[in-house]
C-alpha cells in the first residue's frame, strides 16, 4: 500500500478556491479509498495505480475550466504495509506518550 499527499488547485481562479477543492474532494471520496483531509491538502491511501488514476480525475475535473492547475503531491509505499493513513500516527503518540492534534 502506497500513502499519497496532495493538493490540487487552479492557479487562475482568484484567492477563493475553496469550491475548486471541493470538487477534487468529491472525486476522492467517490473513489472509495481511505482519506484524511488536512487544512494544507488531503492523504490518501491506496494501491499506486489506484492513487495516480485518483490524482489524474482530479486534474482533469479541474482541467475542464481552468488554465494553471498546480499540484504538489508526496507518496510514501512500504511493501506489506496496509492501515498507514492511521497507524503511523498512533505509532508516534505512543512513543511520544502524548495524545497529538490530528
Amino acid at each position: 500500500m502506497t500513502l499519497m499527499e496532495f493538493s490540487i488547485f487552479p492557479l487562475d481562479k482568484g484567492a477563493s478556491l475553496s469550491s475548486y477543492v471541493a470538487r477534487a474532494l468529491s472525486i476522492v471520496e467517490e473513489s472509495g479509498l481511505e482519506y484524511r483531509l488536512n487544512p494544507m491538502g488531503t492523504v490518501v491511501e491506496g494501491e499506486w495505480e489506484d492513487l495516480l488514476k485518483l490524482l489524474t480525475g482530479c486534474f482533469r475535473e479541474l482541467e475542464r475550466d481552468s488554465e494553471r492547475i498546480n499540484i504538489q503531491v508526496k507518496f510514501d509505499y512500504r511493501r506489506g504495509v496496509s492501515g498507514a493513513i492511521s497507524s503511523k500516527i498512533k505509532s508516534v503518540q505512543e512513543k511520544a506518550g502524548a495524545q497529538f492534534r490530528t
